[in-house]
């Protein structure tokens, strides 16, 4: 049996499970692209960052978190480091700022999971429901039991398709979303223990330097007008 022959048998509740199957797919496959990319680089960026930190060495720990922005992980350890001489709560506040952006972003395509995970199985009950109404429609008191009847065990059969394949939909769809949630969690977990880290180390060499350099260089604007200034005289 072809898919076409699958969706034909099913009846018309098989075109939008087709439809929910496809954005369950491209959803899966995004997420398994993204997860990928971050879980390969992410623990070597922490550890020479942090390396980088424990050794003061802040505008080195400054510019591997800078270019390493393409990671959650980099964005989330260059959101204090970029600050000059930040106090310690607002290093704090930049580290939770930082974390609960990344973590959001990271949870992108679990809507559309959840969504799928509740409709597929509804949409089968729906198209069998559907199904068996239409078999059962034509059926007599009197031809029970008669070849009349034939027809309509196969009608049932058919009917059942669209259980099967919302169940199967919704299987897929919520497997995946259960590996996804658990990458999450394990995220929150190197990002409340980077960021705690690195918090420690900020405040440690706070306590031994009272005049510190800034964390990272940036270059100073002048908006003043040199026509317009006036030359200082001797009397000045």
């Amino acid at each position: 049996m072809t898919v076409t022959e699958l969706i034909e048998r099913g009846g018309p509740a098989m075109w939008p499970l087709l439809a929910l199957s496809l954005l369950s797919v491209a959803t899966i496959l995004e997420r398994l692209w993204f997860w990928s990319r971050i879980l390969t680089k992410e623990r070597e960026i922490v550890d020479r960052v942090l390396v980088s930190a424990s050794k003061r060495d802040w505008q080195l720990a400054q510019e591997i978190a800078l270019q390493s922005r393409k990671q959650p992980i980099g964005r989330f350890l260059y959101a204090p480091l970029r600050l000059p001489n930040p106090d310690p709560e607002v290093f704090k506040l930049a580290l939770e700022a930082a974390a609960d952006e990344e973590l959001t972003s990271m949870r992108r395509g679990d809507k559309i999971l959840e969504a799928v995970i509740a409709l597929s199985p509804l949409l089968g009950l729906l198209g069998t429901v559907l199904g068996l109404i239409t078999s059962l429609s034509g059926i007599k008191l009197g031809d029970l039991g008669t070849s009349s009847t034939t027809g309509v065990t196969l009608g049932i059969s058919e009917a059942l398709i669209t259980t099967a394949t919302g169940l199967i939909v919704a299987i897929t769809s919520l497997a995946f979303f259960r590996v996804f949630q658990a990458l999450l969690f394990n995220q929150v977990k190197i990002f409340r223990q980077s960021g705690n880290e690195l918090e420690l180390l900020y405040r440690q060499y706070l306590a031994n330097v009272s005049d510190r350099p800034n964390l990272i260089k940036e270059p100073v604007e002048r908006f003043d007008n040199p026509e317009n200034s006036t030359p200082m005289t001797d009397d000045q």
